[in-house]
């Protein structure tokens, strides 16, 4: 998938195995403010500058944040988050999940379904879908839907989204009851809150009349109902996606369901969104043309930005001191709030420093030395907020616990120092603490842990982020006052998520104690924040590889229940257990937006809605 270096979420799938990190806050652990929503309202009540253009929108996409996949299913390589917020304008889902209303919920304007409905028992859902047609004219019928879940069982293994086990293993039946409905039967029941956003999130209707071939002039029939047909339809698909310079001109990517068709998608990575004229969905555009700009560096952006060629854009956090020179400029800045957590994950695998690791005490004098609060502010000029635990905590939410919340583990260097010496630890003449009573007893260093050994660190951290690299020389200061030495290695943010690999002790890939890869956020979440991908004993993206059986048990029974007491839970007990090291949360991006511009409320899990944006004319 293409690098989103500022979604991390779904950065991490793109590089390593394919996973989606996708999905879904500045305040504090107890803002409930959405800031996105007050500086839209400041933005649209201002005056739009003279010799704006309000038939089009210019938009910035992230540094490097190439467009490089038009088909709406995502395979490996081709997830990243503007490519889904592109398809999503082209072809509408089922609905959506959108957090920029101050709470993550279910937003069934963007999409084809009016209504979704569960059995009694919680094993059946019911779509009912609007009366929508084609751009082409031809009606959107529960055909489609068929088509694209004949699509993905078949070619399940190419798909992006999938996960043995989950949808569409876990479906064990779709009745299409008429042109307008249709019943997803699952194998058991599931979390709703999960299967929303997580499962049917991704259902999306596509013009079988138009895809169900297997070349430009093939003829249209229903292949897609055989396996063997299934598949020779998505490669023909997949095979037609792979030419970017033809996307405009080709008859496939004409047919589409959403607010917009496509104007303009070239190999540098620049999209063009035109209004679909023929769209008869509730989320129509706003305007007529938006352009989706790429950029190779931030810098390239800021200075286009200053040249007012850009209508919403970014600048990083270390600018955010130079606010009056963009407002000077007809610009209303705006942090945009992730639905993210950010760590530094431990390798207890380390041959070397796995075992201190594994100790409780040890993750919690370290965390303990770290000033979150402080960095936040000084370091990131408020573009972050300290994380506590797995729950993300800068949008109130009912998964959040009071333990995490209320941060267990403050910055207290005496308190760090106190457990150190309270389990065996003294510091030597260089002022580094060394274990001097190895031993599993309570006042031991712990087990496996050998007498001489030194509390020094290595952290592999991610290079070409100022703020990173102030974050991280506060860190090492503080730790060095509790004893214990730090040295970096770093590296750029690709070698270190490549670097960054579940081992065993004995291969030669485990010699990594910390990983940073978080100055643009470390994990995104759908709009239900489990964390079985990054926490569960063996998960894939479990990086450190972190074990705990009561964490287990509750991330399985947080995708099975719909009590949230066990999300609560879950978000306590990882709080206290230490996972990783908890560090500031960065903004998914301080936003820079014209005066005047409207509908630039901006969603927590990284998506946007283009058909939104207009002017306040």
């Amino acid at each position: 998938m293409a690098f989103d270096q500022r979604r991390m979420k779904k950065s991490v799938t793109a590089g390593l195995a394919a996973l989606a990190l996708l999905l879904t806050g500045c305040g504090g652990a107890n803002s409930n403010t959405n800031s996105a929503t007050d500086g839209d309202s400041d933005a649209a009540a201002k005056t739009v500058p003279a010799g704006v253009d309000t038939n089009t929108v210019n938009y910035a996409l992230p540094p490097n944040a190439t467009p490089n996949w038009i088909l709406p299913i995502g395979v490996a390589g081709k997830m990243a988050t503007h490519n889904s917020s592109i398809h999503q304008a082209l072809w509408s889902p089922m609905f959506t999940f959108d957090g920029s209303k101050g709470e993550m919920a279910m937003d069934t304007e963007t999409g084809i379904a009016d209504k979704v409905e569960y059995s009694e028992d919680g094993k059946q859902v019911t779509f009912h879908m609007r009366d929508m047609h084609w751009s082409d004219g031809e009606p959107i019928t529960t055909r489609d839907v068929e088509f694209w879940f004949n699509l993905i069982k078949a070619n399940k293994e190419q798909w992006g989204g999938y996960k043995e086990g989950r949808l569409p293993d876990n479906i064990t039946d779709v009745e299409y009851t008429d042109e307008k409905t249709f019943t997803v039967t699952f194998d058991k029941v599931y979390n709703q809150d999960w299967l929303n956003s997580g499962q049917l999130a991704s259902v999306r209707p596509l013009p079988h009349h138009a895809w169900a071939k297997t070349s430009q002039d093939g003829k249209v029939g229903d292949a897609d109902r055989t396996e063997k047909g299934a598949k020779e339809i998505f490669k023909f698909l997949m095979k037609e996606s792979e030419n970017i310079s033809d996307y405009v001109d080709n008859p496939l990517w004409k047919v589409v369901s959403g607010p917009f068709t496509l104007g303009g998608f070239d190999n540098s990575g620049k999209v063009t969104l035109e209004k679909n004229e023929n769209y008869d969905g509730k989320d129509a555009a706003q305007v007529q043309t938006v352009n989706l700009l790429p950029f190779t560096s931030a810098d390239a952006e800021v200075n286009l930005l200053r040249s007012k060629g850009i209508d919403y854009g970014y600048i990083p956090t270390s600018l955010l001191n130079q606010q009056q020179q963009f407002q000077a400029n007809n610009y209303n800045m705006d942090p945009w709030q992730g639905w993210a957590i950010t760590y530094m994950p431990y390798n207890f695998n380390n041959p070397k420093m796995g075992d201190v690791f594994k100790q409780l005490y040890v993750r919690q004098a370290l965390q303990s030395s770290v000033d979150q609060s402080t960095i936040s502010e000084k370091v990131w000029m408020g573009g972050a907020n300290p994380v506590y635990g797995p729950v993300p905590q800068d949008i109130e939410s009912h998964y959040l616990s009071d333990t995490q919340k209320n941060n267990p583990y403050p910055y207290d260097i005496e308190k760090a120092k106190q457990l150190f010496a309270d389990h065996g630890w003294k510091a030597g003449s260089d002022g580094i603490l060394v274990c001097e009573s190895a031993g599993a007893g309570d006042s031991d260093c712990g087990e496996g842990i050998k007498e001489g050994t030194k509390m020094e660190l290595t952290m592999m951290v991610q290079n070409g982020s100022e703020e990173a690299d102030k974050q991280f020389a506060a860190i090492q200061s503080s730790l060095r006052e509790a004893g214990v030495a730090v040295s970096f290695d770093r590296a750029p943010l690709n070698s270190v998520l490549n670097r960054t690999v579940p081992c065993e002790a004995d291969s030669s890939d485990c010699n990594w104690q910390f990983s940073y890869f978080g100055a643009a956020g470390s994990w995104y979440f759908p709009a239900y924040p489990t964390g079985e991908r990054i926490f569960a004993t063996g998960a894939s993206v479990n990086f450190g590889n972190y074990s705990n059986p009561k964490a287990d048990e509750l991330m399985t029974k947080a995708l099975e229940s719909n009590d949230p007491q066990i999300m609560q839970d879950y978000s306590a007990l990882l709080a206290e257990d230490l996972p990783v090291m908890w560090l500031p949360n960065p903004v998914y991006q301080v936003s820079v937006i014209r005066d005047g511009m409207t509908g630039t409320t901006q969603d927590p899990t990284g998506n946007f809605f283009p058909q939104r944006w207009g002017w306040n004319k």
